[in-house]
């Protein structure tokens, strides 16, 4: 099998073509489709780098802060850390709903019209 042929259709009908695909990637509603998904994904990448990116530019530079107690053995630099665990699970939580809002049923209506449904 050719590396660049799609795989074997599980329903029997026949794939698109190459062309069909490539007509699909350059149609206004895949590019809604993929401008929705970057428009959230992009700024939350974005903002969990820098956000991640001050917590170790502060357990460089910043130990006096990061070593002050809050509460018994408990110190800043343990809540920012635990924080990071925080904001990852928040934040995939949040794009599982968007996704299943927004994204998949636009995803959902072009495979459908590619596989000869619509």
């Amino acid at each position: 099998m050719a590396p660049d042929a799609p795989p074997p259709s599980k329903t029997g009908a026949p794939l698109p073509s190459t062309a069909e695909f490539v007509e699909m990637q350059e149609s206004a509603e895949f590019g809604e489709l993929r401008s929705s998904h970057r428009s959230f994904a992009f700024p939350l990448t974005v903002g969990f780098i820098l956000w991640y990116l001050l917590y170790v530019l502060l357990s460089n530079y910043a130990g006096d802060f990061m070593g002050t107690k809050l509460f018994g053995n408990v110190n800043v630099a343990l809540v920012l850390g635990l924080a990071q665990f925080l904001t990852t699970f928040l934040i995939a939580w949040w794009y599982s709903r968007h996704a299943a809002s927004q994204l998949d049923p636009k995803a959902d209506a072009i495979k459908s019209r590619m596989e000869g449904g619509a």
